[in-house]
């Protein structure tokens, strides 16, 4: 079974800790924790994981957010995914920070990256995790907001949201999104942040 796990985000060093990034910080730490590195490609870098006779090819789009369809469309062609074995994960400002919402499927709720790949591959039929961001910013400044670096503190917390959406995913590929939504879709404990 093959898996195309899409983490959103932009390329270039200025993007590397802002929230807008939630997708490249979790399969940059996925494959430090597997000890892979990510190979540059067409339209993105990608590596590859096994889990439990699973192959799941972590994808980070070189096209910048708006335009992350074309990477996806690609790469679902080029390793013949088909849409129920795509998981994107993306940030989100409508949830508390570190907060993960698992979903089989939906709208891209105002998400440049994801309205573009539901444009290009047609659907907005497959699996996404979005990790909150919150939402603290004043009226107007919702783009220095998402393009803006994670404070320390959050930077923190980070090690722990990716091993929660990573686990998230497994439990998705393995036991079925039904079952790993029981799993994910819960706030962090807090006794877990304070580790």
């Amino acid at each position: 079974m093959n898996y195309l796990i899409v983490g959103l985000g932009n390329i270039g060093v200025e993007y590397v800790n802002t929230r807008h990034n939630m997708g490249f910080m979790v399969l940059d730490a996925w494959a430090q924790a597997s000890n892979i590195s990510f190979k540059s490609g067409r339209y993105g870098s990608t590596a590859e994981v096994s889990f439990k006779g699973r192959k799941f090819t972590l994808l980070k789009p070189s096209t910048y957010m708006n335009l992350s369809g074309k990477a996806v469309r690609y790469w679902m062609n080029e390793l013949n995914i088909p849409v129920e074995n795509l998981l994107v994960i993306s940030d989100d400002l409508n949830i508390p920070f570190g907060t993960l919402r698992l979903r089989k499927n939906g709208s891209a709720g105002g998400h440049n990256g994801l309205t573009n790949i539901n444009e290009l591959i047609g659907t907005q039929d497959y699996a996404r995790i979005r990790v909150g961001i919150g939402n603290g910013f004043g009226k107007g400044h919702q783009i220095d907001y998402v393009l803006g670096n994670l404070s320390e503190e959050e930077l923190k917390e980070m090690d722990g949201i990716s091993k929660r959406v990573i686990d998230g995913i497994k439990a998705w590929a393995t036991i079925g999104a039904d079952r790993a939504m029981n799993v994910i879709n819960t706030r962090p404990k807090v006794e877990e942040n304070q580790k």
